[in-house]
Formats: C-alpha cells, structure tokens, sequence
C-alpha cells in the first residue's frame, strides 16, 4: 500500500519547493498533477475576498455578533457590560439570538429599553431563566393583580421574577394576605416595595402571633407593613432584635409595640440600633423608652445627624447662646431638614459667632466612627 505522502498534489508556491518536498520526504516521490485554469482564476478570488465582504453578501452585517452586541444594542454602557459578566459569567456564553429575543420579548410588553438596561443590570440571573414558559397566562392574571398594565410593568421593573413565579405558588400566598385582612388595594403597593413578598411569605402560628402582640389593628394605616415585614422575617431574627432592645431596658410587650408603632425598625441592623441606642443613653441621658415614643431616633444617622447635632447644643449652651438646643426643642432639632437646621440655630446669630458656630459644626459631622474605614460588610443572606 502507497504511503499517504505519495498523495500529495504539489502546487507551485515560492514557499514549498520539489527540493523541500524531498528533504522532508526522501523515501516518498511526489505526484504532479496538472489543473484547470479556470481552478487559479476561482481560487484567487476567494482568496481575495474579505471578511467584510462575506459578511455584507450574507446579509447579517447589523446582526450582533455575541452577547455583548446585544447588551450594547439595547443600551447598555461598556462599564455595564463588564458588570453583568462579572454576575452572571454565563452570560458570555448564551446564545445572542436567544437573549435577544427575550429582550424583544419584554419590549413588547411595553417595557422601555432605559428600563431594560436596568432590569439586565441589578438582575442578570433573571435573563438566564425561562421567561416566556405560560408568559401570556401569567400575564393575564398579574394584570388582574394589579388591576392597570402600567402598574404590572412598574412592578416587573422594580421586581422581574415575577415574570418566573409559578403561578400555582403566586396564588395561593396572594389568598393568604386577604385572609389576614390585607386588602388587595393594600397589598398591590406591598408588593411593588417588597418584591421578596411572594417567595419568602410565610404566616405560620408564631409570626401570627407576632403581629397580634404589636396591638396593630386592621383598620390601622400600618396593618399592611406589619404584616408584610413579619410575614418575611425569620423567627430567628425577629428574637434577635427583641433581645436587643430588651438589653436597654425595653420589655417585650414594650418592644413589640415599637414595632407596631413603626414596622421599618424590623429592617435595622442590631448593630445601628446598639450604637444609637448606646449614644441616646450614655450621653444624652435619654430613657430607652424614648425610642419608643420617638422611633425616628433609630433611624438618625448617628455620625451624620445625632452627634454634631448634640455637641452644637452643647457649645451652644457653653457659649451662652439662645436659642438653647435642650428639651423639646432637641427633638425639634434633630427632625430638622439639614437647611432649616442652619438657618435656625447657626445664621440666627452675629456673623462672627455664626462662622464660629459652622465650622465646628461642619468639623463635628466630619468625625469618622472608629476604623469605620476598615470595617467589613458582611451580607448574610436577606437583610430581614
């Protein structure tokens, strides 16, 4: 049987000689065959032909050619591409025909693109899912839900998993809010603020219990936030924020009627809480109480607001100035938007004293917590 080298066809290039061809072959004689001219002629121009060129003839120049053609084309900046890669590295590799097309098909939905851009941005997983598996089906029943396809879209924007729930888990958790009394019209802004409603509701016997103790009824304009931040909670958390407050002094009966009085105190951090509460005590000689009457202490800024707010009273005070920031009026202080603040305790006075009085103001709101520079943030799981 002849060698495969004998096959060989030998073509005339300077770089391939009859002479090169034995060195590396000595034992294998080289075949000449003669061809068409019309064969060179052919050869030649597609060898000329550019890229560009089959590109046009097969009509697919404007087509994009990968996944970040297709987050371009719909808006998306260069710094934005790299981020959506950076959460989603499978994205790179989805088929850009396929992304495009559920792209399209959530425009057609009468989603802007600015908005889109946003959607693939925070939620890049999203995409990746099966979103038009019984689309129209659950379209037609959170259009119902929401009552206005203008709401539905504001809530697919803000939260685009609803577009993956299944609608047999969607239903019976809406049923589940009515029958503790949240009313539909109540529940729609719910769920539009709390987008984790529907996959992590749970109204078990504790929870109930829970928002029964907050002595909130339903009639009250904070039922539906009480219902709906317990309703997410863990067990676990909720006892751990009760613990913190019971450490200041505060009952439970005391610290579930803070909770009633202001839901979005479930949302702080134990951290926040101690620190504010810790200031409010130790060196404003606040009662722990007082946070449940004012509950807006908790959600001061404690570097920002709370301490230079305090420590202008207090020069305030040494300097013999009026007004006085004590009492009522401390509260009256610390409520104050940062403008009406200025005007009313720092421009009131001579220009000189004013000047005094702002920049240690201005020096007191520049104090850092301690090592907040290396302070790690650590995100165990949900936020509540």
């Amino acid at each position: 049987m002849k060698s495969k080298s004998s096959a060989l066809i030998q073509f005339y290039f300077p770089f391939f000689t009859t002479r090169n061809y034995h060195r590396l072959f000595p034992s294998s004689p080289l075949k000449t065959i003669s061809l068409n001219p019309r064969f060179y002629s052919t050869a030649a121009a597609l060898c000329n032909e550019t890229y560009d060129d089959r590109i046009v003839a097969a009509g697919i120049e404007d087509k994009p050619v990968d996944t970040a053609d297709v987050l371009r084309n719909w808006g998306c900046t260069e710094n934005e591409v790299a981020k959506v890669f950076w959460r989603q590295p499978s994205m790179r590799k989805m088929d850009a025909k396929n992304l495009e097309s559920k792209l399209k098909m959530l425009s057609d939905l009468g989603i802007a693109s600015s908005d889109l851009v946003k959607m693939v941005h925070c939620r890049p997983r999203f995409i990746n899912s099966r979103i038009n598996h019984c689309l129209d089906e659950r379209i037609e029943y959170l259009e119902s839900l929401f009552e206005s396809r203008e709401v539905l879209l504001k809530a697919i924007v803000r939260n685009p998993s609803l577009l993956t729930y299944d609608l047999q888990k969607i239903k019976p958790v809406i049923s589940m809010y009515e029958s503790v009394g949240v009313s539909r019209k109540d529940l729609v802004p719910m769920l539009i603020s709390r987008p984790t409603m529907i996959p992590r509701c749970n109204l078990d016997d504790k929870r109930l219990e829970y928002i029964q103790r907050t002595g909130v009824s339903k009639d009250s304009r904070m039922y539906k936030y009480v219902v709906t931040i317990i309703s997410i909670s863990r067990i676990e958390t909720i006892q751990q924020k009760v613990a913190n407050f019971e450490k200041f002094g505060l009952s439970e009966d005391e610290v579930f009627h803070l909770f009633g009085r202001s839901p979005l105190v479930l949302t702080l951090s134990t951290d926040k809480v101690q620190r504010n509460m810790t200031f409010l005590i130790g060196k404003m000689k606040l009662s722990a109480r007082s946070a449940v009457a004012y509950p807006c202490l908790l959600y001061f800024n404690l570097e920002r607001v709370i301490k230079p707010r305090y420590f202008l009273a207090e020069k305030i005070e040494d300097m013999g100035l009026v007004p006085e920031i004590k009492g009522p009026n401390m509260m009256r202080a610390l409520r104050m938007k940062e403008k009406r603040f200025i005007k009313v305790f720092i421009n009131c006075h001579p220009e000189d004293i004013a000047k005094q009085l702002m920049d240690f103001y201005t020096n007191a709101k520049c104090i850092k917590r301690l090592a907040e520079s290396s302070k790690k943030i650590l995100h165990i799981g949900f936020p509540f």
